[in-house]
């Protein structure tokens, strides 16, 4: 496990200098957006933007959001908080906090939440040290999960695992879909997407 540890470790600070200063994402938002449509969020347009997800009051936690978590396009959110282990700059703290969102650096595997109305994991679990035990903390903490993740890719620095259909159905307890993207949004690759049900899930 400490080999594992450093392993991670090192991976995260691929991760830190991946994103930087933060100041440009635009390229990774643009297929966050791609992500989202996949896991059924619809945006809509608010005389600015369209750009926009409509919560309904929801309350919505983002394992792994990074710097741009797609919380900071919702409206009427009940409560929003991003989980993420990496050291972003000062600044993208302040911004959550002024978006009323809350920001935990944290792992994945390391947390205890409960009560949530959906649970968001989208590009994370390559990242993470234990892929299964942050899908059965997401279970635990929320009625649903969406999920977008990248399968059958080659590990590498920053990427730790191979992801594969089997084994997400297996830790998620249902079927996802897949599909192969060719280039829509600047993706590239086969993906695996869906809704599931957490520990809570009742039906409304």
């Amino acid at each position: 496990m400490m080999q594992v540890s450093r392993i991670w470790k090192k991976a995260q600070q691929f991760e830190k200098d991946w994103w930087g200063t933060c100041q440009n994402t635009f390229g990774e938002e643009t297929k966050q957006f791609l992500y989202a449509s996949k896991m059924r969020l619809k945006t809509f347009h608010d005389g600015k933007s369209p750009f926009n997800f409509d919560m309904k009051g929801k309350s919505v936690l983002d394992i792994g959001g990074g710097p741009v978590s797609l919380l900071l396009k919702c409206q009427n959110l009940g409560r929003g908080k991003v989980v993420d282990p990496c050291k972003f700059p000062r600044w993208v703290k302040s911004r959550y906090k002024a978006a009323g969102i809350e920001f935990e650096e944290k792992k994945g595997e390391d947390i205890k939440e409960e009560g949530w109305d959906e649970v968001w994991i989208y590009n994370v679990l390559q990242h993470v040290e234990d892929p299964k035990k942050v899908i059965e903390n997401a279970k635990k903490a929320g009625r649903i999960i969406r999920i977008f993740e990248w399968v059958e890719i080659s590990q590498s620095e920053g990427h730790l695992h191979t992801l594969t259909e089997e084994k997400l159905n297996e830790w998620l307890g249902g079927e996802g879909k897949t599909e192969v993207l060719k280039g829509q949004n600047t993706c590239f690759g086969k993906c695996y997407y869906g809704i599931f049900k957490g520990d809570s899930y009742e039906e409304l």
